[in-house]
């Protein structure tokens, strides 16, 4: 009998410290006046794309390496470029002289037709009053029609060399452009995600030469169920928490919401959970110090209750 009573109390005892346990071991209610959500940092990515071709003759690419704006990643062999450029140049300056000489002979003609001009008054006036002979009022007439003629000629021509320098000069101008396209720089302050070619390797238009991300802005989204999101204001404050540095709180605001509700991402563990209608949330993350990386799980907590104080602890909620 008393063995029996014995094993009774033991398997209470037993039963009691398993439910003791569970009770201490659950996570502690998320405080009134905060909301939760979790997500991955991400990141604006910027592809860097080659516009010309060439071999790849100098390299900056380290990924993880922060570099500023305007700082060359990549320079391009362009020797073939650089050839075509001078011949176009060269073109350009011929074509110049050209036009020059037809201006300087337009300038000449034009001086020799005022003269004919007037000679042809002249001489019609006197052949009128019966001076000159028919013969003298056709040669003036002649000389005139020539004037007239080499000047239309080579105004045209002028018009026709100024049009043809215009062009040399555009596609010296896009060589040119060419040329500079050969030298890869950054758009902006960033950080080198992924480098797409190596040293040597020949670089063709459209391929990848580098990933790059701006460290000093990155976001978290996360998704709140619908009953909560007329909460969630914008620029209101938020924490963010990673697993890399799990005794560090990284602050932020609320950036945006999403005006529409959507189905729970697939990225949810439970089936039940994808049911339910979320608004997403983006958040401004403070990343000055770059610790936080693309990629990154987090959690955040967001205060949409401006009289409440920040814990000292923040818990992930059951």
């Amino acid at each position: 009998m008393k063995s029996w009573i014995w094993t009774v109390i033991v398997v209470v005892m037993i039963a009691a410290g398993s439910y003791a346990f569970y009770i201490f071991t659950l996570p502690a209610e998320l405080e009134d006046g905060f909301l939760y959500g979790n997500g991955h940092v991400e990141g604006t990515e910027v592809n860097i794309s080659a516009e010309v071709t060439g071999r790849v003759l100098e390299t900056n690419l380290v990924e993880g390496k922060i570099v500023a704006k305007d700082s060359l990643l990549v320079a391009l062999d362009t020797r073939d470029n650089l050839a075509r450029l001078a011949i176009a140049q060269a073109n350009v300056d011929a074509l110049k002289i050209e036009q020059q000489r037809y201006v300087e002979d337009l300038a000449t003609w034009r001086e020799l037709f005022a003269t004919a001009e007037r000679d042809l008054k002249r001489y019609t006036e006197l052949r009128e009053r019966g001076i000159v002979t028919i013969q003298k009022l056709d040669q003036i007439t002649n000389v005139h029609r020539e004037a007239l003629g080499r000047v239309r000629a080579l105004t045209a021509q002028v018009g026709e060399t100024r049009a043809r320098t215009t062009v040399a000069e555009k596609e010296a101008e896009l060589l040119q452009i060419d040329v500079d396209k050969a030298r890869i720089s950054t758009p902006m302050d960033a950080t080198i995600l992924a480098k797409g070619i190596e040293l040597g390797e020949l670089a063709v238009r459209e391929s990848l030469v580098a990933v790059l991300v701006d460290m000093d802005d990155l976001e978290l989204k996360v998704y709140l169920p619908e009953k909560v999101i007329g909460k969630v204001k914008l620029d209101a404050p938020c924490k963010v928490q990673v697993s890399a540095f799990e005794d560090r709180y990284f602050d932020c605001r609320v950036k945006r919401v999403d005006q529409r509700a959507q189905f729970t991402p697939r990225d949810i563990n439970m089936p039940e959970e994808r049911v339910r209608m979320v608004f997403g949330v983006v958040l401004a993350l403070a990343n000055s110090d770059g610790y936080l990386k693309p990629g990154m799980p987090a959690d955040s907590w967001i205060r949409w209750d401006e009289s409440k104080a920040w814990p000292t602890s923040l818990v992930v909620p059951r």
